[in-house]
């Protein structure tokens, strides 16, 4: 009779609330700000207010005046910074002023409240220059750059798009734009810096509590601008209050929080104001669409062109690759892409949730819906009658594709055919729209530890980044299947540059890139054991484990999550407001590892995509080269009574050639599509079509009239 003990129930494909979740309920998790070294003090930047110019003086007598001010710091004083990738980083180092908001000086006190108000009273005198912020779609300084965000080539072209297009039977050729969005996560941009002088013995040590999407890489950013070894500096990024892209890289307050610890011997936090973040932590930079279609008249498409321009910034070039994903979605022989930049006198723009895919897709799936209209065809199966069998742009097959599955399910489970006629309820006209989406997969290079502990229980180390998603809680999942014990036997340590190296948790890769290298060090960790004799020694058994080798290696399939969005919306005929009734998503992104968290992102995605579809947008103001709303009184995100009760789905998704858990991204393609399906429903409702983001009162009242 066999008597070894019961093989554990498998831990991933369960459900499993986020283990930091009581800490966060009981404010034992700290923020990065929360860290509290003695003698702690504050610093407090101070904005430029002109769109272009110099610097031609600070004065800042007046602050230094005011009790427990410890320093004011200006281009002329501050500690000068060695090189960085990222122009963006290098503050307080010249006189120049690329745009509005650029930080000028830097405050020091002893407390926040003093800081801010010598802040106020530093005066700084400029030599202004003309400047210019707005985009338009004819700018003369466009260009096409090399590549656009992702290392995506800008422009790419198979066929002849413009002859194909012509010719075409069925044509649609229509202008879409999407404004500037911010990110503006719950946790503002904040870190606390603690610089011990090293003297004789060497140039000191660095430590940063920083609220980032990756800590490994600020260690090495801040190594290289204050000249010091990389193991000299510890950065830990262990609770992040949200990020969605914004925290992908380091930023300017963890630069100034290092040059205030160093200039002034106290441990320094900088947290940045609300009303600051729209000027110097990024943003998704405006686009500007063209997308022609043709097809013949049964909807098999023959000609597809989706044209960009863009913003970036004088001081670094970041570019939307928004016309990417209009190389993935559908067939047609004809094909071109392309992006176009304008340089401006604007903050620096960078990633926010899905950059490219969100709103480019936008652009793209509103076009089929207009296609499908001019051709009386269902707009679900349009984008049937056109799915490929290889990718579009590279010809390479598809690792798994489910797209049509994912359109066929969500028809059903929103009873699509039953909604196509659209009704009225005294002032309201209802309508419902369906949009596709995608999101490339990606996995890179992380390292991992996995410990067995002589009392039965086992630790997983890796610097992943934990952004609220429950990144530790998956983790520990992959771990315990792999080593084949309980889930309660694993714990796991992250956000710390002293662990083993994780990849940046952003282009929805966390958990395949550093669930990949837990997954490799769990299983020669059982492999090991399983050779071994005698008990485990006190100190334990440890086996690292990389992929880097394996990460960076091209595969030969085109690796895609895919999904379709249904919205039911009503628009208000008196007071223009628009609602959305109903939202519902399916999706196909691989395994899915924890059905509590992966709803959870999913959610949260379709509730971003919500917002820019309805409430969201950013308004550059000419005179001022400034974003006008930049508080969360001004800028709109979704509130409750915005969001309905959404509606998540996904098959079941067996794809061998991702990772060894088989998993897809899940953070960012729930908001790919969702703008697309409520300007779509929008239209379904009232026949008026609307190509500017957000649907607002004002814009659907004159939609409306005319």
């Amino acid at each position: 009779m066999d008597s070894s003990p019961a093989a554990p129930a498998p831990a991933l494909g369960r459900p499993a609330t986020r283990r930091e979740g009581p800490d966060k309920a009981a404010g034992r998790a700290l923020y990065a700000a929360e860290h509290a070294p003695a003698g702690r003090v504050y610093g407090w930047p101070v904005p430029a207010t002109v769109a272009r110019g110099r610097v031609t003086a600070v004065d800042t007598g007046d602050a230094l005046a005011l009790p427990g001010v410890l320093a004011v710091l200006t281009p002329s004083d501050a500690p000068r910074l060695g090189p960085a990738d990222d122009p963006t980083l290098l503050v307080l180092q010249d006189a120049e002023v690329p745009h509005r908001g650029w930080y000028v000086a830097l405050v020091v006190a002893e407390t926040l409240e003093t800081a801010r108000e010598a802040a106020a009273a530093v005066r700084v005198t400029y030599d202004s220059e003309p400047h210019d912020s707005v985009l338009h779609a004819g700018h003369p300084a466009a260009y096409t750059p090399e590549l656009a965000n992702g290392g995506y080539p800008a422009h790419r072209e198979q066929g002849d798009a413009a002859a194909a297009f012509a010719g075409a039977p069925v044509r649609v050729d229509c202008a879409y734009a999407v404004p500037p969005l911010h990110n503006h996560p719950m946790e503002p941009h904040a870190a606390t810096a603690l610089w011990e002088p090293g003297g004789d013995a060497g140039p000191g040590t660095l430590t940063v509590y920083d609220s980032s999407q990756g800590s490994g890489l600020v260690r090495s950013t801040l190594a290289s601008l204050f000249a010091l070894p990389e193991d000299g500096v510890t950065v830990v990024s262990e609770h992040v209050g949200g990020a969605f892209g914004c925290k992908g890289t380091p930023r300017q307050h963890v630069v100034l929080a290092v040059m205030a610890a160093r200039h002034t011997g106290r441990p320094v936090t900088v947290a940045l104001p609300r009303r600051h973040l729209a000027a110097v932590v990024g943003h998704r930079a405006p686009t500007l669409h063209r997308v022609r279609l043709g097809a013949r008249t049964d909807g098999t498409l023959t000609a597809m062109a989706h044209e960009v321009t863009t913003h970036t910034s004088r001081v670094r070039e970041f570019v939307e690759q928004a016309a990417v994903p209009a190389r993935v979605m559908y067939a047609a022989p004809a094909l071109l892409t392309t992006h176009r930049v304008v340089p401006l006198d604007v903050p620096t723009p960078s990633w926010m949730r899905a950059p490219g895919e969100c709103p480019g897709m936008y652009a793209l799936e509103s076009a089929m819906d207009e296609l499908a209209c001019a051709l009386g065809i269902d707009p679900v199966e349009l984008r049937v009658r056109n799915e490929p069998g290889a990718e579009p742009d590279s010809g390479r097959p598809f690792s798994s594709r489910h797209l049509v599955d994912c359109l066929r399910e969500g028809a059903t489970r929103f009873g699509w055919a039953a909604q196509r006629t659209p009704r009225r309820e005294g002032p309201l006209l209802i309508g419902t729209g369906v949009a596709a989406a995608t999101y490339p997969v990606y996995a890179g290079p992380s390292s991992a530890r996995a410990h067995a502990l002589p009392d039965g229980t086992y630790l997983v180390q890796t610097n992943a980044t934990d952004l609220g998603t429950g990144a530790r809680t998956v983790l520990a999942q992959i771990a315990a299947d792999a080593l084949r014990v309980p889930l309660d036997r694993v714990a796991v340590e992250i956000g710390h540059s002293s662990l083993p190296q994780g990849s940046v948790a952003g282009g929805s890769s966390g958990t395949a890139s550093w669930g990949w290298a837990v997954h490799d060090a769990c299983t020669s960790l059982v492999g090991l054991l399983e050779r071994r004799t005698g008990p485990i020694p006190r100190a334990g058994v440890s086996v690292p484990a990389d992929t880097t080798a394996s990460a960076k290696q091209k595969s030969p399939y085109a690796r895609h999550a895919f999904g379709a969005h249904f919205a039911q919306v009503q628009a208000d005929t008196v007071t223009g407001e628009v609602r959305v009734r109903r939202l519902l998503g399916v999706f196909a992104a691989g395994r899915i590892l924890n059905p509590v968290t992966a709803r959870s992102q999913l959610v949260g995605g379709m509730v971003m995509g919500l917002g820019m579809a309805l409430t969201e947008h950013s308004t550059m103001d000419p005179a001022f080269g400034d974003f006008t709303e930049n508080d969360l009184a001004s800028y709109h995100v979704p509130a409750h009574a915005d969001v309905p009760d959404i509606e998540v789905h996904w098959l079941d998704e067996h794809d061998k050639h991702l990772n060894p858990m088989g998993s897809k991204g899940i953070g960012e393609i729930g908001i790919v599509g969702t703008a697309a399906a409520i300007g779509n429903a929008f239209h379904h409702a009232t026949g008026r079509r609307i190509r500017e983001l957000p649907l607002t009162p004002d814009r659907v009242l004159a939609a409306l009239d005319a």
